[in-house]
């Protein structure tokens, strides 16, 4: 790393708290020397009340950008020149791009599910899609999902603080792509999950039930739900096959983990960055087996 390294190295980074388990600064810095591209990329713990300081930070060192991670996700949007459609819709950024002092903020989280799904061969456009859960990770992909031409998309989470904030959700697409049909339901309602699923083409969950420790756990209790023309999906990573892909598989659905959304959203930043394509195999290789 400091072989590289020169007084000419542009500055990159992830602010949020914690980040010290972040495979960013890897993923990140061997791409850039794989590529021949002068930068480096450093991971910075910032919490909510440090963003203003932060922002400031990007602009006074002329950092190319940065990542975002939780809890600063939501407070650094008030500090963007501009937005792109998605994070406008959800509220929230997780990538900074800096075009010399103007900073625009995105959402790569559902950019990178969508890739991930294009990448086994599943295209979004004029499909209907039901997805378990309204967090963070959910909320990027339903509005990615729609932005990326879904007929329809059927949200289901248990009636808590997020059902509020996916009530807000349905009402902001609904606004922004009124081509596209969305329905929201209590997940706790059995019959009205088998009957969305029934008539969907891609079953989505995008909770975090099923990671490790809680390996056994899946949000599906009624597996005769799953049929051999339904693609099934999860944002959980680790483990790689959850409980919930595995009984899918079981019953002869085609299956996508979630560890190439983890990958694309990144290489989806990436691009962002510098125009070029990240070598997402080589990373995943490395670092993600």
């Amino acid at each position: 790393m400091e072989k590289r390294i020169s007084g000419t190295t542009g500055l990159l980074g992830l602010i949020g708290t914690p980040v010290g388990h972040s495979k960013s600064p890897v993923m990140y810095n061997y791409s850039f020397q794989k590529l021949g591209l002068d930068y480096a990329y450093l991971a910075f713990d910032i919490p909510v009340e440090k963003v203003p300081d932060a922002i400031e930070a990007i602009k006074t060192f002329n950092m190319r950008g940065s990542n975002v991670t939780m809890p600063c996700k939501g407070e650094v949007t008030k500090y963007m020149d501009e937005l792109s459609p998605a994070a406008r819709i959800i509220g929230a950024v997780n990538t900074i791009v800096n075009d010399n002092g103007k900073l625009t903020g995105h959402i790569t989280d559902g950019i990178g599910f969508v890739r991930n799904l294009k990448e086994n061969g599943v295209e979004i456009k004029g499909k209907k899609v039901t997805i378990m859960g309204a967090g963070g990770a959910a909320t990027a992909i339903q509005v990615q999902c729609a932005l990326d031409g879904a007929k329809e998309i059927s949200i289901f989470n248990v009636k808590d603080d997020f059902y509020v904030k996916a009530e807000k959700t349905v009402e902001n697409i609904k606004k922004e792509v009124p081509e596209c049909i969305v329905n929201l339901y209590d997940l706790e309602d059995d019959q009205r999950l088998k009957v969305e699923v029934a008539s969907s083409d891609i079953l989505i969950n995008g909770t975090l039930v099923g990671m490790h420790p809680h390996e056994d756990k899946t949000n599906i209790k009624d597996t005769t739900i799953f049929r051999k023309d339904l693609v099934v999906a999860d944002v959980v990573y680790n483990p790689k096959k959850t409980k919930f892909l595995t009984d899918a598989e079981t019953a002869g659905c085609e299956t996508i983990g979630g560890l190439g959304m983890l990958l694309w959203q990144g290489a989806e930043a990436f691009k962002l960055y510098t125009g070029l394509e990240m070598p997402v195999e080589e990373v995943k290789e490395l670092y993600f087996k």
